[in-house]
């Protein structure tokens, strides 16, 4: 969706900010933009909405290039968060998140919808939070705020520059989880600067690594862990490479589970228990009870790293539980298979001799 092509930005005759950059952010993808400070993660995010120029080379949207845009248009359909969040302190909640959709000329009963849509979407009660200001809001609270303004206009682009670093560590990892919650519900493009690989291993479905305005690798999480392109790399991620907790549950899960069946083959009895039931098109239906048929609430993302699937897994009265995207039944994680892997894999998990 977003296509960097050969980008170069220079601000004087020694300062250039990145070099040759040639990358692409596909539709609905959490893209990270990580390293030092000064590396050019902060100006290569500014110049998709064109807050910077660049000096060379252009960026393109969906195929058509930025600088065919009129410059409102373009920055009407992409969501900007900051660090600073820059709420307008004179202005309520409500009006704060107005101020894209007011300019579009949304009608006020639609607009009226679509913030308390956005407010409950982000675990504040519209009741509660629309005529508040933002001196009454805690950090947490405001940067929420930020986020859903950036969301008010329905932008299908959500530009986010370190927007929790000046938060304490609870706040910051409880925004963590929200966001990654409002993308696998809303799948917006986003691009993510930070600094804290911690914070882009956990959110990203890949991650840029910049040094000095150039472009190191990028890559998924796992790739940059596993298989990183220079020792630069390896220094950036640290030893997270040899942690196999980190692992996806998706490369550990079994996705031809006996504790998995299609509804329309059901016979009595079934075992092994829990018994996982699909229908058309692997939607997953729940868990199988001699009543029938049941919902199932504790379920795993094959995203989440393996100690948090394990996690649930101890935290149940099931020993194997079902591992769901997107509504579909994609496979199980169980303690056989979790010992499984860790035996395929003691040399470099250091757990086993």
């Amino acid at each position: 969706m977003i296509t960097f092509h050969n980008i170069s930005k220079t601000f004087t005759r020694d300062i250039e900010a990145v070099k040759k950059l040639d990358f692409h952010v596909a539709e609905g993808e959490f893209f990270a933009i990580i390293g030092p400070s000064g590396c050019g993660k902060t100006t290569s995010l500014k110049m998709i909405n064109r807050l910077v120029d660049p000096t060379e080379g252009r960026i393109s949207i969906s195929g058509r290039d930025i600088r065919d845009f009129n410059r409102q248009e373009l920055r009407w359909n992409i969501g900007y968060v900051l660090q600073q969040i820059g709420l307008f302190p004179t202005m309520t909640v409500a009006e704060n998140i107005a101020v894209v959709p007011e300019m579009k000329k949304w009608g006020k009963k639609e607009t009226k919808k679509r913030i308390d849509e956005l407010l409950e979407m982000v675990g504040l009660e519209p009741d509660t939070y629309r005529n508040r200001r933002p001196e009454e809001l805690s950090g947490g609270e405001q940067q929420r705020i930020g986020v859903v303004r950036a969301l008010a206009g329905d932008p299908d682009i959500l530009l986010m520059d370190e927007p929790f670093s000046s938060l304490d560590p609870i706040s910051r990892e409880h925004l963590q989880r929200d966001i990654a919650k409002l993308q696998a519900r809303i799948k917006k493009t986003i691009v993510f600067v930070t600094h804290d690989i911690e914070e882009a291993m956990q959110l990203a479905d890949r991650i840029c690594l910049m040094r000095e305005g150039e472009i190191v690798q990028i890559g998924r999480p796992r790739e940059l862990m596993y298989s990183p392109a220079n020792t630069y790399v390896k220094r950036f991620i640290g030893d997270r490479g040899m942690d196999l907790w980190e692992t996806p549950v998706s490369e550990v899960m079994d996705t031809e589970s006996t504790h998995m069946v299609k509804e329309t083959i059901l016979q009595a009895p079934f075992y092994p228990a829990p018994l996982y039931v699909f229908g058309d098109q692997r939607r997953f239906l729940g868990r199988l009870e001699p009543t029938g048929t049941v919902s199932h609430d504790l379920m795993i993302s094959p995203d989440r790293p393996l100690h948090e699937g394990l996690a649930n897994v101890e935290a149940s009265e099931y020993d194997a539980l079902p591992v769901v995207n997107d509504d579909k039944l994609v496979g199980v994680l169980s303690y056989r298979s979790i010992v499984a892997y860790m035996h395929a894999h003691r040399t470099e998990a250091g757990v086993l001799p």
